[in-house]
């Protein structure tokens, strides 16, 4: 005898789960949380990154009936699932989703969340909700994340019901795609387990009239523009290229702009991997992390051509009134943000340059390439004398430097923002198609180690290395378990000088004070690795650092290489200015702790960085020096 019973009258998985087990025929009408899942389905959604909760209960009961088709990646913290969301969308190009538990965590996801919207990544965040009839009347975790989320999601809405699942979801989806920003979905909990016979469709709700429709941003601008930029460019006689993220996948046209206007190719941060870092073409990176050369070349030129690119530091660009600019992006609102622009062409960079290109004439005078050129001979030969230097404690250029020509043509490498910035952005040299990301405008230390993660998710059969520093990797280091769990291959360098290494240098050389509150308690880091389950091993010694890393990524599974090096190499710009030098004597003066280890790097440093660069350092405008 079989009893029926109305799925109505049991609206929860539990119901819906003791029914199964008994062999009990139920009316299986969709859920809310089904057709939330479904049609990211439709949408080509084929991993999500969580942390479970009971806000999301019913979200994650469709997600197990679907485990066939929708991966889900477990993490440790709720900050870490919004990171390999956006770390996810920068190394696949697809969209990136992370799904939190009502309150707090939802709360938890913020600062992942910023980091996407400020490297303009697509990331849709899904957040559960108080039960929608208590919403409002201080029940437990009851937090109004629309209001929360309202300055970092673009399209930020609560579902109402079933019959609104759909049109929320996809209007969601259409805007971070279109618009690659962040978008979020409120789901009380209640509405999760209702289906559409608990609904009432509204008239005006026609059923099925919203679609999962991709769309392509390949866009060109005015052919009238587009003349008026070329006439620009071929009246120049001393051409800049300034290439961002925003040109990754366009690296034959700017390889052949620069060929074309005789010019170097200079890279933003989250643009290393438009061209490789050997290629003769370019200068490498700009500013704070970036090379003299590079620098030579802003301040010397006459026309700029600003190619995907927000870079924030106003500072490095030409002079307003020195060089004739023109700026090429996706959004017209990044056009004339950071330097005057004579001519916005607005459009995706590939489509943009192929336009471009017939138009310009080929210059016959190459001098100002080959003096950037020669510059940056020098710099390299600096480059390989820092980063092969045998001192004990060991410096921390000879992690990424030693590392670098051991790695894989398809290699994807992340870093944290701090000291190893500098060392990974000035010392892996990308090649092949290798991938490279860090947190770009947000500038969030903890975000290397969740974007390793993304990365070998994303791309199982490629090598993916993380370079984080010691402060960084302790805020989410908790997520060493989960590439353990998911057994992800990722190598973890950590750079452990047992401080805040960047805060202590901008104390310093920014702010002119002896540093304060930037030590760290130490940690056994290879130990710690060894008690999550993965390989660990220690570092300290230069000329054994050959041999460890080759042992690190040859192993077949999750490793972390603890490098203990020197606390006081400081991390200064590729050209010291006055007022850096003034303030780094006014902590020295002030009573700097390690004054006489400092002083003795910064001038080892200065002095072969002014013979290598011949150019401006610090011990040409330093007092005393």
């Amino acid at each position: 005898m079989h009893v029926f019973v109305p799925f109505q009258t049991c609206h929860d998985s539990y119901c819906r789960r003791v029914g199964t087990e008994l062999n009990l025929p139920i009316s299986m009408a969709k859920t809310g949380a089904d057709l939330l899942v479904e049609r990211l389905l439709e949408w080509g959604v084929d991993t999500v990154f969580s942390l479970p909760g009971d806000g999301i209960n019913g979200i994650y009961e469709s997600l197990r009936n679907r485990q066939d088709q929708i991966k889900l990646i477990q993490v440790r913290h709720e900050e870490a699932a919004a990171f390999m969301a956006c770390g996810y969308a920068k190394f696949t190009g697809k969209l990136g989703v992370c799904i939190a538990t009502s309150g707090c965590g939802g709360i938890h996801l913020l600062n992942g969340l910023y980091d996407a919207k400020y490297d303009a990544q697509p990331v849709l965040a899904i957040t559960g909700h108080t039960a929608h009839d208590i919403s409002g009347t201080f029940y437990q975790q009851d937090v109004d994340l629309v209001k929360v989320f309202a300055d970092v999601a673009v399209y930020n809405e609560r579902v109402m019901g079933p019959d609104h699942v759909v049109n929320v979801v996809d209007q969601a989806i259409r805007t971070a795609l279109g618009q690659r920003t962040v978008t979020h979905i409120s789901f009380p909990k209640d509405f999760q387990d209702w289906t559409t016979s608990d609904d009432k469709r509204s008239e005006v709700n026609e059923p099925d009239h919203s679609s999962a429709t991709m769309v392509s941003q390949y866009v060109s601008p005015d052919p009238r523009q587009l003349q008026r930029a070329a006439d620009l460019i071929n009246a120049g006689e001393k051409v800049v290229i300034f290439a961002g993220r925003g040109c990754l996948g366009a690296r034959e046209e700017v390889l052949a702009l620069s060929e074309a206007v005789g010019g170097p190719i200079i890279k933003a941060l989250l643009g290393k991997g438009v061209v490789p870092d050997n290629d003769p073409h370019t200068t490498g990176g700009l500013g704070l992390l970036g090379t003299a050369p590079s620098q030579d070349a802003m301040q010397e030129c006459d026309t700029l051509i600003m190619i995907g690119s927000r870079f924030p530091y106003l500072e490095y660009f030409p002079k307003p009134g020195q060089a004739r600019t023109v700026q090429i992006d996706l959004d017209p609102s990044h056009i004339g943000l950071r330097t005057p622009v004579e001519v916005g062409l607005m459009g995706d960079s590939q489509a943009v340059l192929q336009a471009l290109l017939p138009l310009l004439h080929r210059k016959a005078d190459r001098g100002f390439l080959e003096k950037a050129q020669q510059r940056m001979t020098h710099w390299n030969e600096l480059m390989t004398e820092r980063g092969t230097q045998e001192a004990i404690p060991m410096k921390p250029q000879v992690i990424p430097h030693t590392l670098s020509p051991l790695l894989n043509d398809d290699a994807i490498v992340t870093c944290d923002c701090g000291n190893n910035t500098t060392w990974a952005a000035r010392h892996i040299q990308l090649r092949g198609n290798m991938q490279f990301s860090t947190s770009g405008l947000l500038a969030t230390m903890a975000s290397g180690l969740p974007y390793a993660i993304a990365a070998s998710v994303a791309h199982p059969g490629r090598q993916v290395v993380a370079l984080v520093g010691d402060g960084g990797f302790t805020m989410l280091m908790g997520e060493m378990a989960t590439a353990v769990k998911y057994k992800l291959p990722i190598k973890v360098f950590i750079f452990h000088n047992n401080s805040y290494g960047q805060i202590k240098w901008e104390q310093i050389v920014m702010e002119g004070n002896p540093e304060f509150a930037v030590d760290l308690q130490p940690i056994d880091f290879a130990a710690y690795a060894h008690a999550c389950g993965a390989k660990g091993f220690t570092m300290d010694d230069p000329k054994n650092a050959e041999a460890v890393i080759r042992q690190a990524l040859e192993h077949d599974g999750p490793v972390l290489v603890d490098a203990i090096v020197d606390q006081n190499e400081p991390p200064m710009p590729g050209k010291i200015t006055t007022d850096q030098a003034i303030e780094f004597a006014k902590a020295l003066v002030r009573g700097e702790r390690d004054r006489s280890e400092i002083i003795k790097n910064v001038i080892s440093n200065q002095f072969h960085e002014a013979v290598a660069t011949k150019g401006r350092s610090l011990l040409g405008i330093l007092p005393g020096l």
